[in-house]
């Protein structure tokens, strides 16, 4: 399945009737709030999985930040195949897993935490996962902002700071970004909670 960039892939309360692969592209859960405010529970990036659920609805909504190709399995299938395999359902048990802990780290990333520290977290992980010390951000500053539970404004500015004391460089494109000093960012970071 192929999504332009910005179009709906479910919304919250839609049934939940398949679980994604993300192919190429990008993808963010979200939730709006009812004082119309947007809380992004996500970002989905080739490789990685999501629409799992532990109800028959969506409990977020997601959208495709750029063009997006998604690989749909039926839910009912994959469960089904999972009772009659024991490897694909360790596979299953792996991933949700794998998400479950990515929820928990997202969650301790904004506890009482300054902008800071979870601006430095956030590159962090994504370098991680995009492999490398160039990175290039799928998505908005808006978008990173709703992540972290700060204003645009707010992710603007620490990333002006981390690049005046050297821990990034943030090149022309404002999504391009150099980790310059990974250990300066980790330090930042106040000791990156483990994932």
């Amino acid at each position: 399945m192929t999504y332009q960039s910005n179009s709906e892939i479910f919304s919250e309360k839609e049934p939940a009737d398949y679980v994604y692969k993300v192919v190429s592209g990008s993808v963010r859960t979200y939730k709006i709030l009812s004082d119309g405010r947007r809380l992004i529970g996500g970002f989905y990036l080739p490789g990685d999985v999501f629409g799992f659920e532990f109800t028959n609805a969506h409990s977020l909504s997601a959208e495709a930040i750029t063009c997006t190709k998604l690989l749909a399995v039926k839910r009912s299938a994959l469960n089904a195949l999972a009772g009659r395999d024991i490897s694909v359902a360790q596979q299953l048990s792996a991933l949700i897993a794998l998400e479950v802990r990515h929820v928990q780290h997202h969650t301790l990333r904004l506890l009482g935490r300054s902008a800071q520290e979870r601006v430095a977290s956030f590159l962090l992980e994504m370098g991680d996962r995009l492999s490398g010390d160039e990175i290039e951000l799928p998505m908005s500053r808006c978008d990173i902002g709703d992540y972290l539970g700060i204003t645009i404004e707010t992710v603007s500015r620490m990333l002006t700071s981390l690049q005046c004391v050297g821990a990034i460089k943030v090149t022309s494109t404002s999504r391009h970004i150099v980790l310059r000093n990974r250990s300066m960012l980790a330090r930042m970071d106040g000791g990156s909670v483990a994932t």
